[in-house]
């Protein structure tokens, strides 16, 4: 077999495989929109659900949503950003600390979701709220018991290796004579940092906030026990509340309806409701990084 042909098999399967994936996105896109969108008006995207949630809207798992994900961003952005920059401009390649580091940012990495909704059921609620409320609430439950807050933090745990790994990438591809002219100049190794790595770096970072939220924003098994609810008359009013949420949403109406048939139409239509919003919050992320990157040109 000679080379020429060795690279036209190649070149045919690497094609095959690329069409057979962008197949199954279309298929999915096709399905979801086929199915959701007769059913996706102001009223379902306005109004609370009713009827044995078989009727009504999706208003409040939207909102609770779109809140978990913002907190989870502000959790995991500047953590995941802290601990990259430590790796990737402070500590030796043969620290201990970084290997270990290292290490435990791989095996979250791999950990199964269901796992951050243990741990977070066990830590943020078993430990830190119910000893927050023997402290300042006389033992009365506010933080210990499931809410947005807890729940949020979870799903930070649970994206944050996506936002070490990319962002350290992204420091890494700043090259080093930049660094160093800086430093010759006379700039701290903090400066340097501040002033050149950073703002080299702005579309990595960025693009492990899309990553993070992509993954976070429709994650359910981290917030079974955390603070998704199954059905709520009203919205959060602080982060002590439970809240409903889109992913959760889909799951209970597909398991535990009292009419799985009745509630078709809501699930193929929040699930629409929920990519439109992964994708909106990714668009808006995926215009700053490019103004930012056409700005530095």
């Amino acid at each position: 077999m000679n080379r020429n042909l060795k690279d036209k098999m190649v070149e045919s399967l690497t094609g095959i495989s690329v069409l057979l994936i962008i197949f199954i996105i279309v298929s999915i896109l096709a399905v979801t929109i086929a199915g959701g969108w007769p059913n996706l008006n102001w009223t379902f995207l306005s109004e609370f659900p009713k009827d044995g949630m078989t009727k009504g809207g999706i208003f409040p798992a939207i909102v609770g949503t779109a809140v978990m994900t913002l907190i989870m961003a502000v959790a995991a952005v500047p953590f995941g950003v802290i601990t990259a920059i430590y790796l990737a401009e402070y500590a030796s390649e043969k620290s201990v600390i970084a290997k270990s580091i290292r290490f435990a940012v791989k095996t979250l990495a791999v950990v199964p979701s269901i796992i951050f909704g243990l741990f977070g059921l066990g830590f943020f609620i078993g430990f830190i709220g119910k000893n927050i409320d023997g402290i300042f609430n006389g033992g009365e439950l506010k933080w210990g018991q499931p809410n947005i807050l807890w729940a949020s933090l979870t799903m930070a745990l649970l994206t944050l290796p996506v936002v070490i790994v990319s962002v350290e990438e992204a420091i890494r591809t700043i090259p080093a004579d930049m660094r160093e002219a800086s430093l010759a100049l006379g700039a701290t190794k903090w400066q340097t940092i501040r002033k050149v790595v950073i703002p080299g770096s702005v579309s990595g970072i960025l693009t492990g906030t899309i990553l993070a939220i992509s993954r976070g924003a429709g994650e359910v098994a981290p917030i079974l026990f955390t603070g998704a609810a199954y059905f709520l008359s009203d919205l959060p009013h602080s982060l002590s509340d439970q809240f409903m949420s889109l992913g959760y949403h889909i799951y209970i109406m597909s398991t535990q309806s009292s009419n799985v048939d009745a509630t078709l139409p809501i699930q193929f239509a929040t699930t629409l409701v929920l990519l439109l919003l992964t994708f909106s919050l990714n668009g808006i992320a995926v215009t700053l990084r490019y103004r930012i990157r056409k700005r530095a040109k």
